[in-house]
């Protein structure tokens, strides 16, 4: 299958293959036909499945053939796009422009952590398409900033990890203020009993895709995992990361704290490395990614929550510090590498207090993870 048989129009196309875009992912396969079709969808997706284009591709379409009502004054909002860290909101923001870079299209993000001097003249000069952090949002709103009652369509992206970070009930009063007759997408990649319930609240006869199940780990991705204790990690991570064929890796750390003080002992190594999490400013954590991603940083220290978001093409490790206590996390953490049909290393520290995560995570994902031993030569 190409994009052609997705019915998509000659502007997209263009695009795609601007962007080097050759055959749809399986979400996008299934959920693309859906969209242009105006029907609610609930997709079950992990970031690194192609989702945003899945409901991205769509909506430029539907949009860009709409014919714009005459009116005086600044364009109105039609779609709105949620989503939970500054982070993806920008992804969105970049891949949207790519795909409607052949349409008079507008698309803007507002995210918190910067000015809102900036924004607000954006949004003054109007938007097609706004991608928004709920907080931010919600700040706009209130200050009579930002109208949502000609919004045809929304996108709640990534719907658990807005559970997560305490924005359901943002999100509940973002959407009280648009029309009730809208199309909505709703993507979370679990479904605890709160997102199952804000499904049946919000769609209307929906479709539902599921792709890569929660469970479910990249075939190409080699895991293992070294028993350690909780002192002995620094010094494993530092003997990892004197094998020069480790390029790029991304760790894992369970807080903000931890994190800092990763990077804080890897510099004193002379290992180049940065962390990004919830404490850093919007420019610290998008300086971080950059130099992450042109290898100027070999080692780039995250939180969960601020890695959503992170699209890195050809990262070959991942390393979990911490292991997380939810084994979807632990499949989120590792799928950042492996991508594009490339190989991918995942490699995890596992505590005493740690191995009940381990095992429920072996069990979530249906194998047993490999045991490395420490090299007894090594001085941990």
């Amino acid at each position: 299958m190409n994009f052609q048989d997705l019915k998509l129009n000659a502007s997209l196309l263009k695009a795609l293959d601007k962007q080097n875009y050759k055959t749809p992912t399986p979400i996008q396969q299934q959920a693309i036909p859906v969209v242009l079709g105006g029907r609610d969808l609930f997709g079950c997706a992990q970031t690194g499945t192609g989702k945003t284009a899945a409901f991205a591709l769509p909506i430029v379409q539907r949009l860009s053939e709409q014919p714009r009502k005459a009116a005086a004054g600044r364009k109105p909002i039609r779609s709105l796009i949620l989503t939970p860290t500054r982070e993806l909101a920008l992804q969105i923001l970049e891949n949207i422009q790519a795909y409607a870079g052949f349409t008079d299209l507008r698309s803007l993000a507002i995210v918190g952590g910067v000015s809102q001097k900036g924004q607000e003249r954006a949004l003054e000069r109007g938007t097609d398409i706004l991608i928004a952090t709920p907080g931010r949002l919600i700040d706009l709103m209130n200050q009579k900033l930002v109208d949502l009652q000609h919004v045809q369509i929304l996108v709640l992206d990534e719907a658990d990890r807005m559970l997560d970070m305490g924005f359901i009930h943002d999100v509940k009063r973002i959407i009280a203020k648009m029309p009730a007759k809208r199309q909505t997408l709703f993507f979370s990649a679990t479904m605890p009993p709160e997102i199952a319930k804000l499904v049946k609240s919000l769609l209307v006869n929906p479709v539902k895709v599921e792709v890569t199940p929660a469970a479910s780990t990249a075939e190409k991705i080699t895991q293992s995992v070294y028993m350690v204790e909780k002192s002995e990690k620094q010094a494993l991570l530092k003997h990892l990361l004197a094998d020069s064929s480790i390029e790029s890796v991304l760790v894992f750390t369970r807080t903000k704290h931890g994190a800092d003080r990763v990077v804080k002992d890897l510099t004193k190594f002379g290992v180049t490395a940065q962390a990004i999490h919830g404490n850093k400013s919007q420019n610290a954590r998008q300086n971080a990614l950059l130099n992450f991603k042109n290898g100027t940083t070999r080692v780039l220290v995250a939180t969960d929550i601020a890695a959503r978001g992170i699209d890195i093409d050809e990262l070959s490790h991942v390393i979990n510090f911490n292991l997380p206590n939810i084994p979807e996390t632990y499949v989120h953490r590792i799928g950042r590498t492996g991508r594009a049909g490339l190989s991918g290393k995942a490699i995890s520290f596992c505590e005493t207090e740690e191995r009940p995560y381990l095992k429920d995570i072996e069990k979530k994902i249906g194998k047993k993870i490999t045991v490395v031993e420490v090299e007894p030569s090594l001085s941990l």
